[in-house]
């Protein structure tokens, strides 16, 4: 830990707007480029008190304070323009949670590091519609919340029950969703509102240890534990009615279901698996970094290259994942209406990714380059006309998905040209933390959250009663701040806003 005062730290970081902060070169040593973070009042008190606290060496955990996680990405080799921290940004392993970072592949130097991914890749949420209403669903909430956590296995150790063997599994992490379609568990239109189509096509199963596939094998179409979770969300409110149109919400109180899932234990092991190969290359390479949890290999080496390919196995996974979810959601939904999932209009609005790296184009000062962008905790977010995104979007923008946390609200916003330009198409993911879930636990109780809950109407299943603690809205940001913030910096724009009334926790 540094040990300037706090006055001298902040001699580094200035205000550029309402909402956008700069962090100076020499923040920390070696810095390629400068840092930038985005905040509004409420939530720059809490960056800059995270920073107060480790001048005090209060200590973290072992991890450092955002600020500085931003700034030690800033120096990595091969990195352009501006190591980019997200409203919702809080402390994570090497990157921050809400950090991206863009890497230039021409450049010989540019490195990929597993923890600007994360070791849940791909964790992301998907958003189904259906033609129901509130006032259908109320009178049997209970019974449809039940009916959710009994269809879906949720927790740690919970096991799936879609049919796997091992032939399946690695036709899955090839295939992706193409996989799901093949056997009967997607629609075809499902794939058209996914990102990157639900399959990255240099997904490559024999650059994933067995180990991996050992751990993933039980898991697939399964919730799992921490912030994951299925949400039956009512349409609260409508900023944009024609993009809300665009996406077959017609009306407030309509209902949703939103999907918040990952790769579990398989992403898992794939970055596990990748940090050590990472560390040797280093010390081959002499790549030298300011945080040995920022453990990376140059792009185009064999450890890179190898990492690429298993992490894009491990998105597949989880998007196979969301997908027998989506199966078992629509299974649920159908059995207790006594209809049809297509009956009951159950299409995806869209599957959006939140811990991913992926090879892009941008413009950097002028020029057009093929960068390696690392989104980490954030979420891309494409503007109207974008090659990229579906023809169903394509005047609307991107369809971002930011889940809020139990018992909180969710928003819609769509992608934005200026966040093209600024922050290479990429906003926030989420509330974030504000609590470690340590902290949650020891300050707060299991019972008074859920007569909390209860007192707000929504329905809660949870497998483990520490994680009603770990996950309580006390323990976050307030998403409607960091989405207010994305809104304000125009880097994407609000559409939609979505409260629960039924909560599926592991």
């Amino acid at each position: 830990m540094s040990s300037r005062s706090y006055n001298q730290e902040m001699e580094y970081l200035t205000r550029i707007s309402d909402c956008c902060w700069r962090i100076k070169k020499g923040f920390v040593p070696n810095m390629q480029v400068e840092g930038l973070f985005y905040v509004n009042k409420n939530l720059e008190y809490l960056m800059l008190e995270e920073l107060r606290n480790s001048c005090r060496n209060q200590g973290f955990g072992g991890f450092l304070p955002g600020v500085k996680q931003i700034a030690n990405v800033a120096a990595l080799p091969g990195i352009v323009k501006a190591s980019i921290g997200l409203p919702d940004l809080h402390s994570g392993y090497g990157f921050a949670i809400g950090n991206m970072a863009a890497f230039d592949m021409s450049n010989p130097e540019s490195v990929v590091s597993p923890g600007g991914v994360g070791f849940d890749i791909n964790c992301g949420v998907r958003l189904i519609r259906t033609n129901l209403t509130e006032k259908d669903v109320s009178p049997v909430k209970e019974q449809l919340a039940q009916a959710l956590f009994d269809h879906i296995p949720v927790g740690v150790g919970s096991k799936g029950v879609i049919p796997m063997g091992s032939k399946e599994l690695e036709e899955a992490l090839e295939m992706g969703m193409d996989w799901s379609l093949r056997e009967g568990y997607a629609w075809a239109e499902d794939k058209e509102h996914c990102e990157e189509y639900g399959r990255m096509l240099q997904a490559d199963p024999t650059k994933v240890s067995a180990r991996a596939k050992k751990r993933g094998l039980p898991q697939l179409g399964t919730l799992g534990a921490g912030n994951h979770y299925a949400e039956i969300q009512v349409v609260d409110d409508i900023y944009d009615r024609h993009t809300a149109q665009k996406m077959g919400i017609e009306r407030k109180g309509q209902i949703c279901v939103m999907v918040h899932s990952g790769s579990r234990g398989f992403g898992h092991q794939v970055a596990t698996d990748a940090l050590v190969q990472m560390e040797k290359a280093m010390k081959r390479d002499n790549i030298a970094v300011n945080d040995r949890q920022l453990a990376c290999a140059r792009i185009h080496s064999q450890e890179g290259q190898d990492y690429l390919k298993a992490m894009a196995a491990a998105a597949n996974f989880a998007w196979v994942n969301r997908s027998s979810m989506t199966f078992l959601t629509r299974q649920a939904f159908a059995k207790q209406f006594h209809s049809t999932p297509d009956d009951l209009d159950m299409h995806v609005i869209y599957d959006v990714s939140h811990n991913i790296a992926k090879v892009e184009e941008h413009m950097v000062d002028g020029k057009q380059k093929t960068l390696l962008v690392h989104r980490k905790g954030s979420t891309r977010a494409f503007p109207p006309h974008h090659p990229l995104i579906p023809v169903d979007y394509q005047l609307t923008g991107q369809p971002v998905l930011i889940g809020g946390t139990m018992g909180t609200c969710s928003y819609v916003l769509t992608g934005t040209d200026k966040g093209m330009e600024e922050t290479f198409g990429t906003t926030c993911h989420g509330a974030g933390r504000a609590l470690s879930r340590a902290k949650s636990r020891r300050n707060l109780d299991y019972q008074t959250v859920l007569d909390k809950l209860a007192g707000q109407g929504i329905s809660i299943r949870v497998a483990s009663p520490k994680l009603v603690m770990e996950e309580a809205p006390e323990s976050y940001k307030n998403v409607t701040d960091v989405v207010d913030t994305c809104h304000a910096a125009g880097i994407s724009k609000k559409a939609i806003k979505l409260r629960p009334i039924a909560v599926i926790k592991g």
